[in-house]
């Protein structure tokens, strides 16, 4: 912690500042020069040396200098707060000055963030660059922070309307000023202290709004385990409190890129998960079990994400929090549209919210409401979704993480679904109104819609939540339950077992379950609609794992297929996302069950259709191998099995007529591997690798791999580029068996979607890569020596 400045009459003061000024001055009688007292002060911002604080001036230079330049006399108020802000004062006439100071900035700041931005293009030097110059933002830190300092044993204290204050100026600053929030987040002691500061209400909003926005630009993610008392911060932050904590925890649980996860290669994925072993847990892991550890932590997420509107605050305690939000500018825009709602249906209703103009604010900058006002019921809604965002995204991460089966566990027991559940057609998939709630500059469609954010934040929960996990059954009710344990029964097959273990008393209670009403709302959506893909993948989770006769059946029972190929064939979707998702839901909903490729043949009835379908499939194989995948699994079962239902689909089935061929499978076989290449391997392609291998691994428990091969050589040849492709698939393979023979979560999802036992997926990896060329099935025996390049490295281009 810097000293305190010395008092404003000292000698030394007087001296240092002397000096300041004649360099200021240029060292001669003349004017002033405004550009180098700036430049030196931005100078000696940069390297910490020379003029860096309005102290180091005369008051009277700064008088004359503001004369000249209207820096609305920001440098001589900051002198003075350097005089009253030393360690012995009582802060009475400090507090008097940041009052003095905060209006100078706060209408510039909103004027940055609103229409009106041209009050600060016009002005040479903004005030919040002449605050930050001069020192300001230094200063304030220091004066905030004073409380860590203890003289004689006593600890100093400053009051919280001071701090109110100090952190109201500092966003403003952060607001208009480039590279503030940068400097503040460097201060990595000043970042942990602010979270001591959210103790009090007073101060809350403000200091949780300045945290997320410097934790937005952290170089390095915070621990919380570094913050003192975490555990009892955090328990005594009433609903509204947490909430809005909710916001600064998304940004310390998530890893740092896990924005565009499927776009990271794997080789560079693989690289960080061996360094990350080396440091031990990362700070987003570290900081995901701090919370964990937290007694009622995630029941209190849980309560938040399922009240209903009528169960949440109070209009009184909304409207002051409507009214912090007037302040505070990360929020200015949904306070706009707020206002905007209400004055709506204010027209109509006769209900509204009055707020005067800011020039009628009390002293503390807070605009004075009516108190004969009463809040509209779709401000009540707004404010309950903006909430429920930053709640779910919270447990969608923690759902994500290392603790998953602990988080699994706790939002089981404390009834998240059905309460979701019964959230869905209120509130969740509500009704769009007249007046629907957007976000300045955006509208209805966007994505950055708080409506819309809800709904795919929501999606994504139930991605998660029912990916590869037993409670998935949790999104049925009681009746859906009994209708899985009937399906098995009439198939004469056992009943899932996770199905039968299923704690009743924990699943969706009225006349649908949540995936009914999902799937209620998918086959309504628009065909534009951006909630296509998310919906897809909720109900493929859903699917995902150990194939499950009597969860296809339930779905396809609903229409399922039908709505997918009408998406595919008939609206003929354009959206690669989507289409992706369609043909990935398609191929777990359709694996191994005839009742679904005799659906299907019901629908696809024609040539045309069905050549509008297999165009679909080959325009992109990186999004339609998931279905190549199931149905060349399932054709290899239906071959195999002796039943008159299964001989009539196999005959009859176009789409298995198509798979069958030879000269199919080799064009899907030579397409795979020739689009993908060790140093473009994502998430989102390894599957291309993985289909090509189950292929080839159904050619060689027919015998019939050696064939394949040595198709695969001709097409080379063919493309006159003898050995580009089989060389090309050698890399795959051994950059397969570092990836897969160290990962078992990987190795069992290949397993259980395949019902290919793991052991054969390996063996048939060795058996292709076996570097004695006199082997049949080995990939060198077919790679002529001239042509031979197997043993480049991985790292190479």
């Amino acid at each position: 912690m810097a000293a305190a400045p010395a008092a404003a009459g000292s000698g030394a003061g007087r001296g240092r500042r002397a000096a300041a000024t004649a360099a200021a001055w240029g060292g001669w009688g003349g004017r002033p020069r405004p550009e180098n007292i700036l430049l030196q002060l931005r100078q000696g911002q940069l390297t910490g040396r020379g003029l860096v604080r309005a102290v180091q001036f005369t008051e009277t230079f700064l008088t004359e200098r503001d004369k000249q330049s209207k820096w609305s006399g920001i440098p001589q108020l900051l002198l003075r707060l350097y005089a009253t802000s030393h360690l012995h004062s009582d802060f009475v006439e400090c507090q008097n000055i940041l009052k003095e100071i905060s209006p100078l900035l706060s209408m510039e700041a909103m004027a940055f963030v609103t229409e009106e931005r041209k009050l600060t293009q016009e002005t040479t030097y903004p005030n919040t660059y002449i605050f930050d110059l001069f020192g300001g933002v230094d200063l304030l830190v220091e004066i905030l922070m004073r409380p860590t300092i203890s003289i004689r044993g006593q600890k100093l204290k400053i009051s919280d309307e001071m701090s109110k204050d100090c952190l109201s100026i500092l966003y403003n600053t952060c607001v208009c000023t480039e590279g503030v929030t940068k400097r503040l987040a460097e201060k990595n002691d000043f970042v942990i202290f602010l979270f001591t500061l959210m103790t009090s209400k007073k101060t809350f909003l403000q200091t949780a709004t300045l945290i997320e926005d410097i934790l937005g630009v952290k170089k390095e993610m915070i621990r919380l385990d570094e913050v003192p008392n975490l555990s009892s911060l955090v328990s005594n932050f009433d609903q509204q409190q947490l909430a809005n904590f909710c916001r600064i925890l998304a940004v310390t649980i998530s890893e740092m890129d896990t924005g565009n996860d499927d776009k990271h290669t794997l080789l560079a994925k693989n690289a960080q998960q061996k360094k990350s072993l080396s440091l031990g847990p990362s700070a987003a892991e570290i900081n995901q079990a701090a919370l964990l550890s937290i007694p009622g932590f995630v029941e209190r997420l849980c309560k938040l994400a399922t009240r209903k509107v009528s169960e949440s605050t109070g209009t009184a305690s909304f409207l002051q929090e409507l009214e912090e939000w007037y302040t505070w500018l990360d929020n200015a825009l949904v306070l706009d549209a707020l206002m905007r709602v209400a004055n709506e249906e204010s027209e109509h209703n006769q209900a509204s919210i009055v707020f005067p103009p800011p020039a009628a604010s009390e002293e503390n900058g807070l605009p004075h409401t009516s108190t004969r006002t009463q809040l509209p019921q779709s401000m009540k809604i707004m404010h309950e979704i903006m909430y429920k965002l930053e709640v779910l995204y919270v447990l969608c991460v923690l759902l994500m993480g290392r603790q998953r089966n602990q988080v699994h566990r706790m939002i089981a027991e404390f009834k998240l679904i059905p309460g979701l559940n019964n959230l869905f057609d209120k509130l969740i998939w509500r009704k769009h109104s007249a007046s629907a709630l957007v976000l300045h500059g955006h509208n209805q469609n966007c994505d950055c819609s708080p409506d819309i954010t809800l709904k795919i934040q929501f999606l994504r929960l139930l991605q998660s939540f029912s990916d590869h996990h037993e409670n998935k059954y949790l999104l049925l009710n009681n009746q859906e339950l009994n209708e899985l344990s009937a399906i098995s029964l009439k198939a004469n097959i056992p009943e899932v077992e996770a199905v039968l273990n299923t704690d009743r008393s924990l699943v969706c209670d009225g006349k649908r379950g949540l995936l009914t009403r999902l799937l209620q709302v998918m086959k309504k959506e628009p065909a534009e609609s951006s909630f296509r893909f998310w919906q897809a993948r909720a109900v493929e989770s859903f699917l995902r794992g150990t194939t499950s006769y009597a969860d296809q059946m339930f779905l396809l029972k609903r229409g399922l297929l039908e709505h997918i190929l009408y998406c595919i064939v008939d609206s003929e979707c354009k959206s690669r996302d989507v289409l992706q998702s369609y043909f990935d839901l398609l191929g777990e909903l359709m694996k191994f069950n005839v009742d679904a490729f005799k659906r299907f043949n019901k629908y696809i009835n024609t040539d045309a259709k069905f050549q509008v379908f297999l165009k679909q499939i080959n325009s992109s194989l990186v999004d339609s191998n998931m279905l190549v995948r199931c149905v060349t699994l399932s054709l290899d079962r239906f071959e195999n099995q002796v039943d008159m239902k299964v001989a009539e689909v196999l005959s009859e089935c176009r789409l298995l007529a198509y798979i069958s061929q030879v000269p199919t499978q080799m064009s899907f076989l030579f397409r795979l591997i020739n689009i993908i290449h060790v140093q473009t391997l994502t998430q989102e392609n390894v599957s291309c690798l993985n289909t090509s291998l189950v292929i080839l691994m159904l050619a060689r428990r027919k015998e019939r791999l050696p064939l394949y091969l040595r198709l695969l050589q001709r097409m080379e040849h063919s493309k006159k580029y003898p050995g580009f492709l089989l060389n090309n698939f050698h890399h795959l393979l051994r950059f397969w068996q570092q990836h897969y023979l160290h990962k078992d979560k990987d190795s069992t999802c290949l397993e259980n979607s395949s019902c290919i036992s793991f052991s054969y997926w390996k063996e048939t990896v060795s058996i292709l890569l076996n570097p004695d060329r006199q082997s049949p099935s080995a990939l060198v025996s077919y790679i002529e020596e001239p042509y031979m390049d197997i043993d480049r490295d991985f790292t190479e281009e």
